[in-house]
């Protein structure tokens, strides 16, 4: 008996029979497709593309999207390929919020051909949502446990049919074993890479570099396993945190930035000696914005402390561009990191106090040695000198060798500006040699110049002696004297001019006579410890020119 369409009712189940089948040889062409597709992937980001990407396209759709479970409290935006991309990451709803938290609440599908018209429905800010009209969305489950959700949408109304709604949730079954797997992959490579950067850090620790290059280091390190758009490291100098190190290092050419112990997140970190955290920066009261070097778009932030010994050296902070709950695993790793940065401070703290022991003692041996000659040198002189002459000269050239030390112990360990030095030895002299109603002005110029702490003790030494001999000798009878001392670096030799505008040289004057004690002291230490010459001569008073080797890298 014919039908409508003049087809039999035989005829219309046949076709009725083909479109099904055809349908279902569709759905399984498209589980296949999306099958292959996912075990394609590993990590869990590539992961999540494919299936929303595969999704859309078999289900001929204009939105799918992947939310899944945080903290058991959020559903974070994973991936999409209908709504606003810069919405990954940031969108979210709370469990149980909007059709697609429904879905992931209760374990079922929820569907809604006017998806904005219903009750349930709740908009996600910055996702460009607005513009769909249909929504289906089901569950991602494995084992009972809640992975998220994920929906699909259509900008024009769609009734969703029962084979739709089956369909999606085949395909967020099948989707739900392979995020899982993607994640166990993801946190595997993130172990792998944490152990990697954990030995990176302890043989850059171990390694013969300075501090700061070390530092430098370890942010860089820490950055590249948290993600982090920013990383700093703050010591503490005082009752203060001062940043030592940034990464990107850009960050770091900032005026002196410091925070106060107890100040900021950084600041309750070392005050407390734990690790302290923030989920959202902009909410939180303890948040100082001078604390970031060169403001980027930082949201959450992990402060631990460089501990050693039960003391607190520091502060290791880590930010992060989106939204971020840190786990105890990543707060374990950044501890074990901040750890491993404090033992390499205080062995590097104790290396250089080491060295300056070493170099202190090597520094007192060798002036008491000189001391113990200068003495030697006085005993044997032949003429008569009162006790208080002798101690008046031995103070001099002690005071000498004392402010090359004092200028050391100020400004480091290895050169001393001449200038400065002769400055000094000159009024030493002046005030203590220069009998009473006498007054000498001495005048020190010329170039700026830098000596090792020998060759600039040897030189303060002899500068002392032609002082001390011109107030002995030139200025008989006279209320008061000048002497300039110029100093000239000319290639690598450096010359010292010492003049005053006394009497002059006598006319038996011979420079290697012997007799005299300061002139013997003088031709000594040129000779042998400067490796250089002496010459006097008659210059409208007496003029002494000193020329020594100036080694590279000692002109200031």
């Amino acid at each position: 008996m014919p039908t409508r369409g003049g087809m039999t009712r035989e005829q219309l189940r046949s076709r009725d029979a083909a479109q099904q089948l055809a349908r279902k040889t569709a759905e399984i062409s498209a589980l296949r497709t999306i099958s292959r597709a996912v075990s394609a992937a590993l990590d869990l980001d590539t992961t999540l593309t494919l299936i929303t990407r595969t999704t859309a396209d078999v289900m001929r759709v204009d939105s799918c999207s992947i939310y899944l479970l945080e903290s058991q409290e959020y559903l974070i935006l994973k991936a999409t390929t209908g709504l606003a991309p810069q919405a990954v990451g940031r969108g979210r709803l709370r469990l149980g919020e909007g059709l697609t938290g429904h879905a992931a609440a209760t374990g079922r599908a929820v569907a809604s051909a006017n998806a904005q018209a219903d009750p349930r429905f709740k908009y996600v800010p910055g996702t460009d949502e607005s513009r769909f009209r249909s929504l289906l969305a089901v569950p991602l489950t494995m084992a009972g446990k809640v992975l998220g959700a994920v929906n699909v949408q259509t900008t024009r109304a769609h009734e969703w049919g029962e084979d739709e709604i089956e369909l999606l949730s085949i395909i967020a079954d099948l989707a739900s074993g392979t995020l899982e797997k993607a994640r166990l992959y993801d946190s595997m490579r993130r172990q792998i890479m944490e152990l990697r950067t954990l030995a990176e850090v302890s043989e850059t620790l171990t390694s013969p570099l300075y501090l700061e290059q070390i530092l430098r280091l370890v942010v860089e390190m820490a950055a590249r396993v948290f993600d982090a758009p920013l990383c700093t490291l703050m010591l503490l100098d005082g009752n203060e945190l001062v940043l030592a190190a940034a990464h990107p290092e850009a960050a770091g050419l900032r005026p002196r930035t410091t925070l106060r112990v107890g100040e900021g997140i950084p600041g309750e970190a070392a005050a407390s000696g734990q690790p302290a955290m923030s989920v959202e920066l902009a909410d939180d009261p303890r948040f100082r914005r001078r604390e970031v070097p060169q403001p980027p778009a930082v949201r959450s932030l992990l402060s631990v402390p460089l501990r050693v010994r039960d003391r607190t050296l520091g502060v290791i902070n880590c930010y992060t561009a989106r939204r971020h709950q840190f786990t105890g695993p990543e707060i374990n790793m950044l501890q074990t990191l901040a750890n491993q940065t404090a033992l390499a401070i205080e062995n590097a703290s104790l290396v250089v106090k080491s060295a300056m022991v070493r170099e202190m003692h090597h520094r007192v041996k060798n002036n008491l040695q000189m001391i113990a000659m200068l003495l030697r040198l006085q005993l044997r002189e032949g003429r008569e000198v009162s006790g208080r002459e002798v101690l008046t000269e031995t103070i001099n050239r002690i005071l000498s060798i004392a402010a090359v030390h004092e200028i050391l112990a100020a400004e480091g360990l290895r050169h001393v500006a001449v200038r400065e030095i002769l400055d000094r030895v000159a009024h030493t002299v002046a005030n203590s040699m220069a009998p009473p109603g006498f007054a000498l002005a001495v005048h020190v110029g010329g170039d700026d110049v830098s000596l090792p702490s020998r060759q600039a003790t040897s030189l303060a030494l002899v500068v002392n002696e032609l002082l001390q001999n011109a107030m002995e000798h030139a200025f008989t009878g006279r209320r008061r004297g000048t002497v300039r001392i110029a100093l000239a670096v000319a290639g690598a030799s450096l010359r010292v001019d010492v003049q005053d505008d006394g009497v002059g040289l006598p006319p038996d004057f011979t420079p290697d006579r012997s007799g005299d004690l300061g002139l013997e002291i003088v031709h000594t230490l040129v000779r042998d410890d400067l490796k250089g010459t002496i010459a006097f001569a008659n210059a409208g008073g007496t003029q002494a020119v000193i020329t020594m080797p100036l080694h590279a890298g000692d002109a200031g």
